[in-house]
Order: C-alpha cells, then structure tokens, then sequence
C-alpha cells in the first residue's frame, strides 16, 4: 500500500510587506518552508513575499545591525520597515530604549509603533496575572484581538466584554482590531506611526488618536496605576522653556513615563510642529515638521503614567508657560539652581 502526500500549496505574498524586515524569536516555530527564496547569512533568509526574515538570537541590538550590515553590503532587498516579534510576555519598554537610545541605531532606525496581539479567550486572565501583558497594552498604538471566532459559550463572551471593558480603561487610545473579521490587514496594522506608510506624509491625529481620551478630565485611570493623559494648549512655550520642560520631565518623572508622544507648538517658529516621542527617562532626538500637517496648530501631547499623577505634568507644563497657579511653583522657582551664580540657571 503506498501513499503520496498532497503538494502544499504556496500561500500568496502578503500585499504591503515586500519591502518589510521581520525580527522574530525562531524560524521552527513558524512555518516558512514554502515561503524559503534563499538564505542569506545564517539567521537571515529571504521570503518571496519579498520580506527579509531574521532571528533575533538573543540580542536585539546585534540582530538589528546585522540586518544593517546586510543591507548595506546589498545582501538583501531594500526595506523601509522593520517589525520585531517579542516573545508573548516580553516588556516592551527595554525595546523601546534599545530604539531610542543605542547611539547607531537611533541614527538608522525611528520607533514608529508598538503593536500588541491580545487573545479574545485568555487576554483578560493574562492581563489580570501578568504586569508585563498590562505594560504591552498600555503602550499600544494598535491593539489585534485574535479568536474572537472562538466565543462560542456564554461565559467566554462575558470574559470577552470585560477585557474589552479592560482594553477600554487600559489603553482608550489604541485603535483595535479584529483578526477573525479581517481587520488586521497590513495596511491597517501598519498605519500607526506618525508618518502614513502610503503618502509618507506626517499625520498626528490618527497617530495621536487623542480624541478617543476626551472625558470630562482628560484622563482614563484603572486601578493597576496606568493613567492616560491628553494635554492640550493653544499657547506656544519658548524653545529653552521647552528644552527645560523636556528635561525635567525626564529627570525628575522618567521612571513615571511608560509612553510619551506628541506635537509641540514652539514660540520661535509656531507654524512648524516639534514632534516629542519617548518612553520613561529615554526620547527620540526631537525634530521639526515642515508645517501643521493636520490645520490644528495646538501643542499635544499624549502620555501614558504609571502610578503618577497627571495634574503633575499639567502643573510643570503651565509653570513653563508662565501660567501663575496657587501653591504651585513657578519656571523660576523650578529652574533656579541654588549653587550656581545668582541670575544663571542649568
């Protein structure tokens, strides 16, 4: 009796990925056999779906240089976007400071977006027992719901309507989608960074999506201590203003700043925008848009706390304006260094 195996029928190239790099933690544990173009190095092959696919091996630092260094010696296709897959309970923040704050990869890679997968079934259980999945949905720009095919019972579509309620609370900024109903296409997983991966122009509201935080304060609060945090202003603060702000956000608050990202209205130069992204003590060099992409020529900023409170950064912000609060300092009163020469701040 003999047998002969059916042929596998290649899947089709994803469209808008052909000129995508994708980290992930092993080949085995996908299947990309029928998938396999040609290898480049070990750890890095070439899909035909146009992607370079690469192991991270442990260290992120040395697997996002090595696909630097292949790129350069033209040892694999052109890309413009590099995801990189962390394991399921990894703390996304190490990675946001690795983007950020390695000397040469901040000059050759800008963090665009965190993307987060919860699963429909089991996500409010891993939420409820795992800081670092609370951290991973927090710092969200998109949010992809998987198994939501599988609520077949009435108990696991209550525990689907609380994390949802969940979601809600923890990260009311985050765009969700569904995967099960095909809303997690590339293109809308993608469009999440501040620059539109089509016309490559810059779009803050759709980055910022500060409108889903409009509430009567404009702060959403649960009781894991994570806050997010919409500041809005009409006035423009003076650039060494600015420069301070920025300073004493980090120094003082860092550890309190899971996410930071936002536009900044400079009083030098009011019609063009300073865009601020960071994660606790560590931010992006800041750099200046061409105009107000969006008409809306007011500072935003969106924060994401953790066990802080936001009236503190509203506070430091207004003091920075000049805006006179009871009982709260001044610019003066926080800048003023009582060891350095009178009339000169650090």
């Amino acid at each position: 009796m003999s047998a002969e195996a059916a042929p596998r029928r290649p899947r089709p190239p994803i469209e808008g990925m052909r000129d995508t790099a994708v980290l992930i933690n092993e080949f085995g544990e996908i299947g990309l056999d029928h998938l396999l173009v040609r290898t480049v190095e070990e750890g890095i092959v070439m899909l035909s779906s146009g992607c370079v696919c690469c192991t991270v091996r442990g260290d992120l630092v040395a697997a996002l240089e090595d696909l630097l260094r292949a790129l350069d010696n033209g040892r694999v296709e052109p890309f413009s976007r590099v995801i990189i897959e962390t394991t399921g309970l990894a703390d996304p923040i190490p990675v946001i400071h690795t983007l950020m704050a390695h000397p040469y990869l901040a000059l050759r890679y800008r963090l665009d977006a965190v993307i987060t997968v919860v699963d429909a079934v089991n996500g409010l259980a891993t939420l409820e027992t795992h800081p670092e999945a609370l951290r991973q949905a927090a710092v969200a720009d998109r949010i992809v719901i998987t198994k939501t095919d599988l609520l077949d019972d009435d108990a696991r579509r209550e525990a689907h309507a609380r994390l949802l309620t969940r979601l809600d609370q923890l990260a009311p900024g985050a765009v969700r989608l569904d995967a099960a109903k095909g809303e997690a296409t590339p293109a809308a997983v993608l469009a999440a960074g501040l620059f539109d991966p089509v016309t490559k122009a810059p779009d803050v509201t759709r980055w910022l999506n500060e409108e889903a935080l409009a509430g009567s304060d404009g702060t959403h609060i649960h009781d894991d201590g994570i806050r997010a945090f919409a500041l809005t202003s009409d006035r423009a603060m003076g650039s060494a203003s600015f420069d301070m702000f920025m300073d004493l956000l980090r120094g003082a608050h860092g550890p309190h700043l899971l996410r930071v990202k936002g536009v900044v209205k400079i009083a030098e130069f009011p019609d063009r925008p300073v865009v601020v992204h960071g994660a606790q003590h560590v931010f992006h060099p800041t750099t200046v848009l061409d105009s107000w992409p969006d008409g809306d020529a007011r500072t935003r900023l969106v924060f994401i706390l953790k066990d802080m409170d936001p009236a503190v950064i509203q506070a430091l912000h207004d003091a920075f304006l000049g805006i006179a609060r009871t009982d709260q300092p001044d610019q003066a009163a926080l800048t003023d260094n009582p060891l350095a020469i009178p009339g000169m701040r650090f």
